[in-house]
């Protein structure tokens, strides 16, 4: 019982580990306006996002199997992390390709990011809130 209630914690823990991540690049996609040190936060920033987004998936898939049921809330939580995972790599590959001299595309970086954080953190939340009414 002691490995499943450590591995609810490290689930829970991550989780909010990885909300502060999101949090974070939102803020800094708000406030920087020198998109060449956005990029290079954001480019540092996202390997950790991954590795957060790995550990979550895998301490509830632990927790999932051990507690061998299937519930509404698994099988909302996995899309949920595969979301996240394909739209973090889809902002990333758009911040790629833009150049230092191209403005009007960084320009638009910033809006299509701050929307992409923000559907992230709603994500998070919405999966909280459901998993609390299921």
């Amino acid at each position: 019982m002691e490995l499943m209630q450590s591995a609810v914690q490290t689930h829970v823990y991550t989780i909010y580990f990885f909300l502060a991540i999101m949090l974070f690049n939102l803020y800094s996609v708000t406030r920087e306006r020198n998109f060449i040190v956005l990029a290079k936060r954001l480019k540092f920033m996202t390997p950790l996002y991954h590795l957060t987004n790995a550990i979550v998936i895998y301490t509830g898939t632990i927790v999932a199997f051990y507690a061998k049921t299937f519930s509404f809330t698994i099988a909302l939580m996995i899309p949920a992390s595969i979301f996240l995972l394909v739209i973090e790599i889809k902002r990333y590959k758009k911040m790629r390709v833009i150049k230092h001299d191209q403005s009007e595309l960084q320009n638009d970086f910033f809006a299509y990011s701050k929307k992409i954080y923000t559907i992230e953190i709603s994500v998070i939340i919405a999966v909280y809130i459901i998993s609390k009414v299921f």
